[in-house]
């Protein structure tokens, strides 16, 4: 499928016309004051997502460029080209195809007839995949001996699931503590075993390939202190999420549940890597995760462009980043349950997007992803919040809120609500102080996102609405936003490290490595 790269197209240049123009100068307080329904204008539903963009540094004329821009990228053809199953992964040759594992049983779309049977084949894998680790997953909560799940994995094998389990623990079963170890400092390992019993431990050892070389010495520690404190069924105590299942049998497992090379790291957690959560949530929980997700894929798929909320984020963004200029985004969830979601998210977003070159090997003449970064309200507030406000550099905040707690104490939901308000309301507004010290500028833009209740079908549709808005940005970029080449650099370098920590050889190395390696010696 050919593509047009953002900058080779009219669209391109009249945005930046309209933007020394005009949106350089933009002022959201003027925008409100002259058109009494821009809230209206500017937020939406979409499916258990209530969006609010009124904020943002927009008007209408902007954003009708931005999706003639998406028309001229071709952005729908190329999203549809991904639901049909083709290689939309083209340095790797693949099908990015992480929406069939949230499919139900009879797909809802109808993609091209060549590709019909091959989705239909791999829709009844799925489910037969899914069906089974399911039943394994109420297996697990039934069984009362087992007290400890710890997962060992790392990158889309950790945050995804660790994210999840966290959001919903107000869904978890009782009973049962959750663990994730994924840094090979062993530290994190050490204290995590601390805590547990052989006999009343369950390992879940994630690695698409079994090869990953922090999740297996992490695992065949794991092992060692297992067999160490007296364990002796590795069978019962060990299962893996892995397509390698001839390793996984070396190891000593064998219960399995595998998933396919088109399926990313970190969009796995609807796959087998979510064990985990269905352990935490249960089969009907799970299947409620995945449904949230497919409603939002639906509504991606098939909303117009002007009511597509994963579009008009992603567009938002290259709004931000190639226009204006910003170069990072906040992420402030207004709930305790999705604190691991600016981690989630920084995966998500960096590793599929942070590319310098476009899907035919080009080197980019603009910028791509913005770095995210954030922590959870109301903590946020009294650690970063000084530089949203009044630092020198404009950071677009993205504010996620719940409207009804999972817990319940007194006064707590009032005022974690009323402290999200006010954080937008003032980084609009601003406040005017002639001494300077005590000036907020103001004219500082945030999204902001509403779900009614944190549940699994809220957080599925959350999670599914990321994962568009990125491959939107990503395909305006005219970029592979599937690969992640730049994970692999420093680790093969490590290979040739790790034995020089033994030896002390030095050579080959520069002045830098070898100095440094001299001191740790």
């Amino acid at each position: 499928m050919n593509r047009t790269r953002c900058d080779q197209t009219p669209a391109w240049a009249a945005l930046q016309a309209l933007y020394d123009q005009s949106g350089k100068a933009f002022d959201l307080r003027d925008a409100f004051a002259a058109d009494p329904q821009r809230f209206a204008r500017f937020s939406q539903d979409a499916p258990h997502v209530f969006a609010d963009l009124s904020k943002n540094l927009l008007d209408s004329a902007t954003e009708s460029l931005l999706f003639e821009l998406a028309r001229q990228c071709g952005l729908e053809q190329h999203r549809d080209a991904m639901f049909a199953g083709a290689h939309v992964n083209t340095t790797e040759q693949r099908a990015v195809m992480h929406f069939l594992l949230r499919n139900p049983a009879a797909p809802q779309y109808h993609p091209a007839r060549a590709a019909i049977n091959k989705i239909a084949d791999l829709q009844a894998e799925v489910h037969a995949t899914l069906d089974a680790m399911l039943a394994y997953a109420e297996q697990v909560r039934a069984d009362e001996a087992i007290t400890d799940i710890v997962n060992i994995g790392i990158g889309g094998s950790d945050l995804g699931p660790q994210m999840a389990v966290l959001a919903l623990n107000a869904f978890a079963v009782l009973g049962k503590r959750f663990h994730f170890v994924s840094n090979v400092d062993a530290a994190e390992l050490s204290g995590v075993l601390a805590q547990l019993k052989p006999k009343n431990t369950l390992f879940l050892i994630a690695s698409k390939t079994f090869t990953t070389a922090e999740t297996m010495l992490n695992a065949r520690s794991a092992r060692h202190w297992f067999e160490a404190q007296g364990g002796s069924d590795i069978g019962r105590h060990f299962a893996a999420l892995t397509s390698n299942v001839q390793a996984a049998s070396a190891f000593g497992i064998s219960t399995t549940f595998g998933f396919w090379d088109w399926v990313g790291g970190r969009y796995s957690l609807w796959s087998a890597i979510g064990l985990p959560i269905a352990i935490a949530i249960g089969a009907e929980g799970f299947r409620a995760l995945l449904a949230g997700a497919h409603a939002m894929d639906e509504h991606f798929r098939t909303a117009p462009l002007a009511q597509n909320l994963p579009i008009r984020l992603g567009l938002l963004d290259v709004w931000y980043r190639n226009f204006h200029g910003f170069s990072s985004r906040s992420i402030a969830p207004y709930s305790s349950g999705l604190r691991r979601l600016p981690a989630y998210l920084q995966q998500l977003e960096m590793e599929s997007n942070g590319k310098r070159v476009d899907s035919q090997g080009q080197a980019l003449p603009f910028d791509t992803a913005p770095v995210l970064w954030g922590e959870p309200g109301t903590n946020g507030q009294h650690a970063y919040f000084q530089l949203l406000h009044q630092g020198t550099s404009v950071v677009p905040a993205e504010f996620i809120a719940v409207k009804k707690a999972s817990y319940q104490l007194a006064g707590h939901q009032e005022k974690l609500l009323a402290n999200v308000l006010a954080q937008a309301q003032a980084l609009m507004q601003g406040k005017v102080d002639v001494g300077g010290h005590k000036h907020f500028p103001g004219n500082r833009p945030s999204s902001f996102l509403l779900l009614d209740q944190l549940t699994p079908t809220s957080l599925g549709a959350l999670l599914a609405l990321q994962e568009h808005r990125v491959f939107v940005s990503g395909a305006i970029w005219g970029i592979n936003s599937f690969d992640q080449w730049g994970v692999e650099l420093g680790k093969m370098l490590a290979q040739d490290i790790e034995p020089r920590l033994q030896s002390g050889e030095l050579a080959g190395l520069d002045a830098s490595t070898a100095g440094l390696l001299q001191r740790l010696l």
